[in-house]
């Protein structure tokens, strides 16, 4: 990830987010890959889901736990947000693919809080205006 294209803030991810994020690290299905991401996405009223990657022999089916965790929220009637942290395990925090981002630019503000993190505590703070510059979104 090229931390000049996104912009970091300091602020500290809310411990109940990462918490969930994490956790969700232990129930992804991530058979081919072995590379589980865990998602935890707060509503406008404080609800938290979570979201798991879902792998399928078809990699192109496969659902990142950015999107499921957004999808969940939206089936269930919510479409305002307040935060979302994305969690791996890897040396680095990371990031969401692109196809992730577009599905962001559809239900985020553009000043939304993300807070990208690993499992050993590295983090960093950004919003999808920051991670997807000049992005087209027809109803916005």
């Amino acid at each position: 990830m090229n931390n000049e294209q996104i912009e970091i803030k300091m602020a500290t991810a809310p411990q109940q987010l990462v918490e969930v994020a994490l956790g969700a690290l232990n129930q992804t299905y991530t058979p081919y890959s072995h590379f589980p991401v865990g998602a935890a996405l707060l509503t406008d009223d404080d609800t938290i889901f979570k979201g798991v990657n879902i792998e399928n022999v078809s990699f192109g089916l496969t659902n990142c736990a950015e999107r499921t965790a957004i999808f969940s929220a939206i089936a269930a009637g919510y479409k305002q947000f307040k935060g979302l942290v994305i969690a791996g395990r890897t040396d680095e925090p990371i990031a969401p693919c692109g196809a992730c981002r577009q599905v962001m630019v559809e239900f985020f503000e553009p000043d939304m809080p993300i807070w990208l993190i690993n499992d050993t505590g590295k983090e960093i703070q950004t919003t999808i205006a920051a991670l997807m510059p000049g992005s087209f979104n027809a109803l916005k």
